[in-house]
């Protein structure tokens, strides 16, 4: 009987596995809730120099920026119940110029650390990729890494 059953199911449960998905999924956006979206801007535009693209609706609060292709970043300025922003939960943006983010920030007086938590340090993974942390204005956590595309 236990055969019979086994039998059964691997001849009516193969077709039943889940697929992976088919739909060609491209990141289109990541918003994020902001306190300000001036100052926010300012951060996204000139810290992490992303080029601005215009609402289409020309909102107040509302501020769009390029990250890469049609990928972008949305700040949206509004109320909501303040939350821990814990390092797990982060943004990533590679670069393969991350010295030159690193003395950009250090001009800027923006501190970045490592994974671990130390502050004006880089992290380097078990795959080789370099990393550091940043918090922009609303102190969201921002990876900036070497993987390469």
């Amino acid at each position: 009987m236990k055969n019979l059953f086994l039998a059964l199911f691997f001849v009516t449960g193969v077709p039943l596995c889940v697929q992976a998905q088919t739909f060609d999924f491209k990141i289109d956006h990541f918003a994020l809730v902001v306190e300000d979206s001036d100052v926010s801007a300012d951060f996204y535009a000139n810290i992490l120099k992303l080029e601005e693209t215009p609402h289409p609706d020309k909102k107040p609060g509302f501020r769009w920026f390029i990250v890469s292709g049609n990928s972008q970043i949305h700040l949206i300025e509004k109320d909501f119940a303040p939350f821990e922003k814990n390092k797990s939960m982060h943004l990533c943006l590679s670069t393969q110029d991350l010295d030159g983010m690193i003395a950009h920030l250090e001009k800027n007086n923006i501190p970045y650390w490592d994974w671990p938590g130390e502050q004006n340090a880089v992290t380097l993974r078990s795959d080789g990729v370099r990393q550091i942390y940043i918090q922009d204005p609303d102190k969201y956590w921002i990876e900036i890494n070497t993987a390469k595309h």
